[in-house]
């Protein structure tokens, strides 16, 4: 499986953008469809996933401001995001598996496919 995203970028307070996630190869509708983000010297954090097409989960920080869906005939995963903050500037990232069981899909070591990253920074 390989992911093409896109998306990102500058943006003021309170603005708002999208992320894609193009996937190719596998069976997209089985996998398991996320995103994580890391900023400058801190751990990849959980930002928000899709368990195999159907629930979807948010991490505390962006619950109720990120909204993450999918639409299988496309291939894609969208990831947006609304009412951003300065602390949500990071690099990005898609990412996806098959195998993964809902109580570990908030870890990212467990998915083996990724997207590069991409760029959002909102300035104050």
């Amino acid at each position: 499986v390989q992911l093409q995203a896109s998306g990102g970028g500058l943006v003021q307070t309170g603005g708002s953008l999208r992320h894609s996630c193009v996937a190719s190869g596998g069976t997209f509708s089985r996998q398991t469809w996320a995103w994580f983000r890391q900023a400058p010297g801190k751990e990849r954090e959980f930002v928000a996933a899709i368990f195999r097409g159907g629930r979807s989960y948010y991490g505390d920080s962006v619950k109720g401001r990120f909204t993450i869906s999918s639409a299988n005939a496309e291939n894609t995963v969208y990831l947006q995001m609304n009412s951003l903050k300065p602390e949500d500037t990071a690099v990005y990232y898609c990412a996806g598996d098959p195998r993964i069981i809902l109580s570990s899909l908030r870890i990212a070591e467990n998915y083996d496919y990724w997207g590069q990253g991409t760029q959002v920074t909102v300035s104050s």
